[in-house]
This record gives C-alpha cells, sequence and structure tokens, in this order.
C-alpha cells in the first residue's frame, strides 16, 4: 500500500467517525420558546440591543470548552449600550429546546451589571455586579451547555437595559428577577448558540443529580 492510499484511508476513517457524531439542527418549534424572558418581559417601545459573544457567532456551535462536557468556561459577551437612562445590565441564559419543572432550562443569569461587556473565563461577577438563580438555585455561578443526545439546542444569552438597579432579593428566583425586571426593561437583546454532545466526554453524572442541558 503506498502511503498516498494510507493518507487517503486515513483520512476516510476520519471523515466517517465525524459524522457518526454528526447531530442534527435543533428542531423546527422550541418547546421552551414561551418561557423566554426576552419574549415576557419586553423592552418598553422595542428598542433592541446588539449582543454577541467572542467565542461563537449567532447560531453557530458553541465551542466545547464553555461547556460542561470540558472546562465550563464562560464565553464572554458584548453588547451595544443602552438608551439614556439605563443604570443597569441584566443577563439570562436558556435552553428554549428542553422544559423542566414547567419551564426552559435556566442555564445563569446577572443582574446590576454596570459595564457593557463581560470577559470571557469570567470566574466572578464584576464590581457591583451578582450572580442570579439558575435551575439548581440562587447565586449561581456561569453552568454551560450539557447537550444530551438528540438534535442541537438552542441556548439564548439575553441582555437587558434596565432603568432602574435590582434589589438583592430578585436574585432568589427567575420569578422573582423578571419580577423586579419588568416595566423597568429599555431595550433588549440576545446572542443564540447552539449545544452539542462532545463524542469525547466522560459519561454523564449519575441520575439524582440537578439537571444542566
Amino acid at each position: 500500500m503506498t502511503r498516498q492510499t494510507i493518507c487517503a484511508v486515513y483520512a476516510a476513517t476520519l471523515l466517517s467517525g465525524a459524522s457518526a457524531f454528526a447531530q442534527a439542527p435543533p428542531p423546527a418549534t422550541e418547546a421552551g420558546l414561551p418561557y423566554l424572558v426576552l419574549a415576557n418581559v419586553p423592552a418598553k417601545g422595542g428598542a433592541k440591543l446588539t449582543v454577541t459573544s467572542p467565542a461563537f457567532k449567532q447560531m453557530a456551535d458553541i465551542p466545547f470548552e464553555n461547556t460542561q462536557y470540558r472546562t465550563n468556561t464562560f464565553p464572554g459577551l458584548e453588547w451595544t449600550a443602552g438608551p439614556a437612562g439605563t443604570k443597569s445590565y441584566a443577563v439570562i441564559m436558556q435552553d428554549t429546546d428542553a422544559v423542566i419543572r414547567g419551564s426552559a432550562i435556566l442555564h445563569w443569569t446577572m443582574f446590576n451589571i454596570t459595564g457593557t461587556k463581560l470577559d470571557a473565563g469570567m470566574s466572578a461577577p464584576p464590581a457591583g455586579a451578582t450572580y442570579g438563580p439558575n435551575i439548581r438555585g440562587a447565586n449561581q455561578a456561569y453552568m454551560g451547555p450539557r447537550t444530551p443526545a438528540g438534535p442541537k439546542h438552542r441556548y439564548h444569552l439575553q441582555v437587558f437595559a434596565l432603568d432602574t438597579t435590582l434589589p438583592a432579593e430578585a436574585g432568589a428566583s427567575l420569578d422573582s428577577l423578571t419580577a423586579a425586571m419588568k416595566d423597568h426593561v429599555l431595550a433588549s437583546g440576545e446572542v443564540i448558540g447552539l449545544g452539542l454532545v462532545d463524542p469525547n466526554a466522560p459519561p454523564p453524572p449519575a441520575r439524582g443529580t440537578a439537571p444542566g442541558q
């Protein structure tokens, strides 16, 4: 067998392995879309923020390093400044392709942010900001995707410009956070990343632990 033939066989093997792990795109219907905060707590007048991440583009795959499959590193987030009167920002991350406990899966929240950027690799809130709740409870750090087998999931990283700062008790639950935000949103926007299964990941945690899709 010539070197050229060996290389061709090796390349074909890699490609066949990659296709075996390929995942279908997200389903056409988002089961958790009715619970998306962006839709339920709209901005006054519908003003928009442009939200981006240095780790992935709109509707592109979220790198495994930013998921629970690997290092669960925060991907970074930036947005355009809110309109005059903006006092703070809140960020809410939801998986709308699954519904657990009667809502879309809540991955991460932060509120009372004063700037328009959260650095990649962030391990603590910036000065003045506070971690909010996720599906595991109050005051939770970033919890990236751990997408199950099947189609990819959509993860909405939503940003809200508020005309106020929120009280500490707003972080008790998603309901308390959105209640505190209601009628105070001046502008909002989002970037959506896609989660997928890491084919090289170890087995999932034992049953009985809090879900983190």
